[in-house]
């Protein structure tokens, strides 16, 4: 089922997609170059740098021969200074193979597609600059960031009607349904209707959704189609992997699984939501634990940093409030790490370190927590001897999911049947 990514706040892409469609319609004839460009509004959705020299309006081939009294001199005249616009014009974007400011057809085809703004919409990286560098002054001036946000096993869950299962029937009746649903079945809803069931009065992300196909990466995410400064960027999603080249800016989400399918797919055999008729907690669950870091975050950075608000990094905020979680801890692992691979390569010391936690390899007096899966090691029993909390590994994750230390004793380790114990 194919599902959208990342619907992302852009004020500009709103304002500039309108501009565009008034500029497509004043020159919808493929022989009529585009109507002068219009002035900034007072919102900066303008589509041309002040320092661009201004377009200007050129008649058309065929006014001219109409023209009373025109000469084959006129005529080239005419002719030479379309060409000196075509010329002067850096050629910012395009619909097609035509500039969007001056009407040329192009050769060649560059710069980034933004369909999901426009179809045919393709934007070169200058403009791209100039595009954000006035969008991110009005968002910091509203005091907005932006917020790209995953769909699928984020925000919600989606599954195929054959593979429900006998308990989820239930899904399909009135009662148990989303308004609107039923005139076509949720089941079958693309993206676009997706976002429009999570946001059908268009307040929060609107029309602003970008698909996989929109990206200009294979198999990965990026922020390269979206019209915000990678510094006041935050990225809600379940797939780090997926962020290769935008870690500093995710803030991961544990995998949302509502179906039955949905477990079955990520290997889980526990009974799904859906079956238990059930949700997670609306005041404690996933969503409102995000939402109230999201609001952490946001005070911070507009409220508490100092300098100028243009200087500043969401990404360096995010790391700051990351690294509270465990701190003042310190943590060892106990037959978690394998013998042949380096301790501070694995995953969860790597986990650790980012949520502020020490990592050790060996055990000592300042040890706060023992890491294991069986309480029957040596350093298990250690933890135990000298008082210091005995954790599952799932501790060292619920953190880095939940963005504070979780109760150590919600994540006891029992001991398993072994006849060799290592350390």
């Amino acid at each position: 089922m194919s599902l959208a990514e990342s619907p992302v706040y852009s004020s500009s892409s709103d304002d500039f997609a309108g501009l565009l469609e008034r500029e497509l319609e004043s020159g919808s004839s493929e022989s009529s170059p585009v109507e002068e460009d219009k002035e900034a509004d007072d919102n900066g959705s303008d589509v041309e740098s002040e320092s661009r020299i201004k377009r200007r309006k050129v008649e058309n081939v065929e006014n001219l021969e109409e023209t009373s009294g025109s000469t084959s001199q006129g005529f080239s005249e005419q002719k030479s200074e379309v060409s000196a616009v075509e010329d002067m014009c850096a050629h910012p974007g395009s619909f097609g193979d035509m500039c969007f400011l001056c009407g040329q057809r192009l050769n060649e085809q560059s710069g980034v597609t933004f369909g999901y703004i426009h179809k045919g919409l393709r934007l070169n990286n200058d403009e791209i600059d100039r595009l954000r560098n006035t969008d991110i002054k009005k968002s910091l001036h509203r005091k907005k960031l932006y917020l790209v946000l995953d769909l699928d096993h984020t925000l919600l869950n989606s599954t195929q009607l054959n593979h429900m299962t006998a308990e989820e029937e239930y899904l399909m009746s009135p009662t148990d349904s989303l308004p609107d649903v039923l005139k076509g079945s949720l089941f079958r809803l693309d993206f676009m209707q997706m976002a429009k069931l999570l946001d059908p009065k268009k307040e929060y992300f609107g029309d602003r959704v970008i698909s996989r196909d929109d990206g200009t990466l294979k198999n990965q995410k990026g922020l390269d189609i979206v019209l915000g400064q990678e510094s006041a960027v935050l990225i809600l999603d379940d797939t780090e992997n997926a962020w290769a080249k935008h870690k500093d800016n995710l803030i991961l989400m544990e995998r949302y699984h509502f179906f039955r399918s949905s477990c079955h797919q990520f290997g889980f055999t526990c009974e799904s939501l859906s079956e238990m008729k059930t949700d997670e907690s609306e005041p404690e669950g996933a969503l409102a634990n995000v939402l109230d870091l999201l609001k952490r975050i946001h005070k911070i950075f507009f409220y508490e940093l100092g300098g100028n608000l243009i200087d500043r990094d969401v990404r360096q905020v995010l790391k700051t409030v990351r690294k509270e979680v465990l701190k003042g801890c310190k943590v060892v692992f106990s037959r978690i790490i394998p013998s042949k691979v380096p301790a501070d390569n694995h995953h969860l010391w790597k986990m650790a370190e980012q949520l502020g936690a020490i990592c050790s390899t060996e055990v000592d007096s300042s040890v706060t927590h023992v890491v294991a899966l069986d309480a029957g090691t040596e350093k298990s029993r250690w933890a135990v001897k000298q008082k210091k909390f005995l954790v599952h590994p799932g501790w060292v994750e619920a953190a880095n999911y939940m963005w504070r230390k979780q109760p150590e004793e919600k994540f006891p380790v029992t001991e398993t049947k072994s006849k060799t114990q290592t350390p």
